[in-house]
């Protein structure tokens, strides 16, 4: 038993090992002036400041805002759509139709990232609609969608379903027993569907680079990539990555905390 207990635990650190270890590469050498990952030429600070300052990363600094933009819009509108599609699929009655929309939802989670982008790049050109920011967005949302209703689902078949049924019998609207009743029981699950449909957004490479056209859009994904295919990867984005990493597990450990905090509170 106690070799077993050894083993798993030397298998998780290892496997967090081979995780991590390239991002604290990264974060150890955004603190050198280095241009060549790798080559320590002493702490310096110097790429942080190289990144702030105005006007001398111009194209990574709108690749960056393109990125934001596009990832709170696209996040923000499927965490809407998947919230709707969740409550709607909970509450259908046919056994059928519910296990049939489960599985048409989660298609895209199984489907290679370059099918969709491919088949949203055809559909676009299909209808003639000329490719730019509102065809990035959109792609996007359709991407990111599914990833909310899995994560809202569940908060609803935890969530006591005669709440919902009680607000109507005391007199509330519908509309109003949803916004104070379901809304604040699966207000967890909308969070992390927001979350990750954000990370989602930011990371994704296959269906921007179809869907982002020919008119000098850019997004982080898109700039690492033109990038590398000069020969080589620019000092600054190595600062920029450690902030994001940083970012994000702040986000998460707020996130933790809040979810623990409202569990303990039940």
């Amino acid at each position: 038993m106690k070799a077993k207990y050894i083993f798993a635990r030397s298998y998780l650190y290892i496997l967090l090992f081979v995780l991590y270890a390239p991002i604290f590469v990264i974060a150890i050498f955004s603190f050198t002036e280095a241009k060549v990952l790798g080559n320590w030429t002493g702490f310096s600070t110097h790429l942080y400041s190289s990144l702030f300052t105005p006007g001398t990363h111009v194209g990574l600094m709108k690749a960056v805002e393109n990125t934001l933009l596009i990832g709170v819009i696209a996040s923000t509108a499927a965490t809407l759509l998947g919230t709707i599609a969740a409550i709607g699929i909970f509450n259908t009655r046919n056994k059928f139709f519910k296990g049939a929309m489960n599985t048409l939802n989660n298609i895209p989670l199984l489907n290679a990232d370059i099918i969709t982008g491919v088949s949203l790049f055809l559909l676009f050109v299909s209808l003639g609609v000329s490719q730019g920011y509102v065809t990035l967005t959109l792609a996007h949302i359709t991407f990111c969608t599914p990833y909310v209703v899995l994560s809202v689902l569940p908060r609803l078949q935890q969530m006591n379903p005669y709440l919902y049924e009680a607000a109507l019998d005391l007199g509330a609207p519908p509309f109003k027993a949803l916004r104070k009743v379901v809304i604040p029981e699966i207000a967890p699950g909308m969070a992390s569907g927001f979350m990750l449909s954000f990370l989602l957004s930011i990371d994704d490479f296959e269906i921007t680079i179809f869907n982002l056209g020919n008119k000098g859009l850019e997004t982080l994904s898109t700039y690492i990539y033109a990038d590398s295919r000069k020969g080589g990867l620019t000092p600054e984005l190595r600062p920029l990555l450690t902030i994001f990493f940083i970012v994000v597990l702040v986000l998460l450990v707020f996130y933790n905390l809040w979810t623990l905090k409202k569990t303990q509170k039940k």
